[in-house]
Formats: C-alpha cells, structure tokens, sequence
C-alpha cells in the first residue's frame, strides 16, 4: 500500500513538472516528461509493484538469494583453485623433453673443461690465446657442471 502510494505521489509530481514545462513552450520536453511520469502508475496498475515488495519483503526470497551467491562463490572459488593447481593454462604443467634427449644433454662439438692446467701450456695474460675456442672452455666448464 505505501509503495502505491509514493509510485502515485512521483507520478502526479511528474505530471506537475510537465504542466509547468508546457507552459514555458518546451511542449517536447513536456511531452517526454509525461511519459516517464505515467510509468510508476502503469507499473502500480499491472501489479509489478506489488510483486516486487512481496519479493523484497519476504525472507525465504532473501534466503534463496544467499544460497544462489553461496553457491556462485563456491563454483568460482573452486575453477580458481583448479586453474592455479594446473599451471594458469588449463592443462597440466609438464616439462617438454625431446624423444631421445636427457636434461642434462651437451653440444657434441663441446670441448673438454680445462680446470687443473695450470702449467707452461696455459697462455699468459701477456700473449694472445693460441685458438679462439680455449678462450670459452671455462665458460663451457660451468655450464656443463650446471646442466646448461
């Protein structure tokens, strides 16, 4: 009854509003504004308003809607869990490795660490290196040692 009442009493303001609008020769306005004026009694009129305050004020309504959000909040609570656990891609994580190749597999043309040479065969500082390739042996040495 009082959710009627107020619908009425905007729709009436409404209709004032329009009345003063036409006066001033905006009849467009005035006519715009009369219809949105007439929406809350048509609303009043067709029972939607009554239907809506006994959705509002009625608790098991309020209950069905916490038991729909509890149930939204599990299901996504749950694919979040399940798109963490899986890699953020959808599928699982899995390391690639090449049919025929372990991890910890070298370059066939590596040469061989020089670690413990330290005799008249090492090159000084003061001579340039013999070959290019010994100057990255310790280098290649590290990275063999760490699977690289």
């Amino acid at each position: 009854m009082l959710a009627e009442t107020i619908c009425s009493a905007v729709s009436a303001a409404g209709l004032g509003i329009a009345v003063v609008t036409a006066y001033r020769r905006r009849f467009v306005s005035a006519a715009r504004i009369a219809a949105y004026s007439l929406v809350p009694v048509g609303l009043v009129l067709t029972g939607v308003v009554e239907w809506l305050t006994g959705i509002v004020f009625n608790p098991t309504v309020w209950i069905g809607f916490g038991l729909l959000g509890l149930a939204w909040l599990i299901l996504f609570t749950t694919r979040a869990v399940e798109r963490r656990s899986l890699g953020g891609s959808g599928k699982p994580a899995k390391k690639k490795v090449k049919a025929g190749a372990s991890p910890e597999a070298v370059a066939p043309a590596a040469s061989k660490p020089s670690l413990g040479t330290a005799g008249p065969t090492a090159p000084r500082r003061d001579q340039p290196s013999a070959a290019p390739a010994d100057d990255f042996s310790d280098i290649e040495a590290i990275l063999k040692k760490h699977g690289i």
